[in-house]
């Protein structure tokens, strides 16, 4: 540091700081020294400011153009698939087996709205997973095969039941669900249930009877009754009336009154089982029988 000599303040005068003369600055300086000042205080949150403008900038942008953005992919991607199409990669074939109760029609439509028009950008998942949609498909097999095949193997549920409504015949599941339809009668082995409720209450009664041949022997139809019971009508015309509990024991009696005594081959029309020990009868009724009714007093 240098020294200042006393001689150097021999002709000093006294002086009032306020009358010294303040330099005029200029705005852009003074906005300069106080941005200068803000960044040094101020760095970090600037910083994060000016990157949440950006991004919300950008946001906007893409927005604005998703328009153009969605028709140029959407052009590449027609692209790409038409040159995999010229390159002998184009679905033609479809091979189908296991289906019965399923229209190829329905498969080959599902087939075709799964992604991809080349075995190459073809979705095997997606395809089966939407073969799940038709209601008689327990599973489905999708599987390429290059350069143009695709390979279907389905799985059908089984039907248990035919369940007669209206004019229709339907084939039903062991949940009761229908998953087909038989107008022409090529399952009429399966047991015919008619009645409100039938389809779902059809398995546990089907799987009852199961144990009894004599009493299924030339059975039509199994009626359900007021979605609360069963009968039983057989093919001459006769119905069994079967209570609303204690079936099991209403199907055995029936079963020792047929073995015993021959009832369902009887000359009846009407048998009676909804009281539990009670067996009643209704004959069948002749028109000479009739006619004779009829001149008694």
């Amino acid at each position: 540091m240098q020294q200042v000599g006393v001689k150097s303040f021999v002709g000093a005068q006294p002086v009032d700081p306020r009358q010294l003369p303040v330099p005029i600055r200029s705005i852009g300086r003074q906005a300069l020294i106080g941005a200068n000042h803000a960044w040094v205080l101020h760095k970090r949150l600037l910083v994060r400011i000016g990157g949440a403008i950006l991004a919300l900038l950008l946001i906007v942008g893409v927005y604005e153009a998703r328009g153009v953005v969605w028709v140029g992919l959407n052009s590449i991607v027609k692209i790409v698939r038409g040159e995999f199409v010229a390159a002998g990669f184009g679905i033609n074939q479809i091979q189908i087996s296991g289906q019965t109760l399923t229209r190829d029609s329905d498969i080959v439509t599902l087939m075709t709205l799964s992604a991809g028009s080349s075995t190459l950008d073809f979705d095997v998942e997606k395809a089966r997973a939407r073969l799940s949609w038709l209601r008689a498909v327990e599973g489905a097999t999708v599987r390429k095969v290059y350069p143009n095949q695709i390979i279907v193997e389905v799985a059908e549920k089984s039907p248990v039941a035919r369940w007669r409504s209206g004019s229709s015949t339907w084939l039903v599941d062991e949940r009761g669900t229908i998953i087909g339809e038989d107008p022409a009668g090529t399952y009429a082995d399966l047991p015919m249930v008619v009645g409100e409720g039938a389809a779902d209450d059809a398995l546990v009664m089907i799987r009852a009877l199961d144990r009894y041949d004599t009493i299924t022997k030339d059975l039509a139809v199994l009626s359900r009754i007021g979605d609360r019971r069963w009968d039983l009508i057989y093919y001459s015309g006769l119905r069994v009336q079967l209570p609303e509990l204690g079936v099991a024991q209403a199907l055995r009696q029936l079963e020792t009154y047929q073995a015993d005594y021959a009832l369902l081959d009887r000359d009846v029309t009407l048998i009676d089982l909804r009281v539990p020990g009670v067996v009643a009868l209704k004959p069948v009724i002749r028109e000479a029988e009739a006619a004779d009714m009829k001149k008694k007093p």
